[in-house]
């Protein structure tokens, strides 16, 4: 009977143990119930931030726009010739400022987008203000087509000019007024002058045909079309944060909540 009693306080204590822990398991679950948003682009802006793969990629765009550049000098034109680029993530870097908002749970908002951008303290993309400073020492007019709004034009020009970055003045600054399209700003650019080259992060930085809410396979169907253009006259930047590719994840529902947005990303992923 003694051994039986012994045992059986065993059997408690072990059960107690087991029940203990698997509490502790329990609490120490993660609150946030999405795995995607808004955490996501914290896994972009580190990858940004630390990763030398990120680097070796922008400085490879950078360098081979520039051997571009050089042959393209060598071409007789009858017009004198510009480079279009865009902005954010192709020569600023604002990955602090998607990190900030992943951190606090937050997701992109006009208005902590205008707090940022007018604190004018973006890093430069890697490669980016040496690319440009060369081009402008070989003639070629610079235009910066950006999708920020008119009213942080003052703040734009200071932080370009921060790093030197060439032709950063308001003629030569073309800002979002009324459509995010690029297209009609292209265009004025190319009645003066032979758009050469065209650099960004987004597909729709280089061309009218990647704009609308085109699906992913559309989207992709696209690229295979003008693969030709790519490292050639279209010279792309890595962007693991935000864009046009996300948005097409989640079919363009933008007024959805963060927890239909994140089930829409999750049902894409492929395992």
């Amino acid at each position: 009977m003694k051994r039986l009693n012994i045992f059986i306080i065993l059997i408690c204590i072990l059960s107690a143990c087991k029940t203990s822990q698997h509490v502790s398991r329990d609490s120490s679950s993660p609150e946030q119930p999405y795995l995607l948003l808004p955490g996501g682009p914290a896994w972009g802006a580190l990858y940004t931030q630390h990763a030398g793969e990120y680097r070796a990629l922008c400085f490879q765009a950078y360098q081979l726009a520039k051997m571009r550049l050089d042959v393209l000098l060598t071409r007789q034109t009858f017009r004198p010739i510009a480079i279009v680029t865009d902005i954010d993530e192709t020569i600023l870097d604002n990955s602090p400022y998607s990190a900030g908002r992943a951190l606090e749970g937050k997701e992109y908002s006009d208005e902590s987008w205008k707090v940022w951008t007018d604190k004018a303290s973006a890093d430069t993309v890697p490669g980016g203000a040496s690319f440009f400073k060369y081009a402008a020492s070989r003639g070629v007019t610079i235009y910066y087509i950006s999708n920020r709004k008119t009213n942080e034009a003052t703040a734009t020009l200071k932080n370009l000019k921060s790093f030197g970055f060439p032709f950063a003045d308001n003629e030569h600054l073309l800002l979002k007024s009324t459509t995010s399209s690029k297209a009609d700003r292209r265009n004025e650019v190319s009645k003066k002058f032979e758009i050469v080259m065209l650099l960004g992060d987004n597909l729709a930085d280089f061309a009218d045909v990647f704009e609308g809410h085109k699906s992913t396979a559309e989207r992709n169907a696209v690229v295979d079309s003008l693969r030709v253009q790519f490292g050639d006259k279209f010279i792309m930047l890595p962007n693991a944060m935000y864009g046009d590719w996300q948005n097409a994840l989640i079919d363009y529902q933008y007024g959805a909540g963060m927890g239909q947005r994140d089930s829409l990303l999750r049902a894409r992923l492929v395992r």
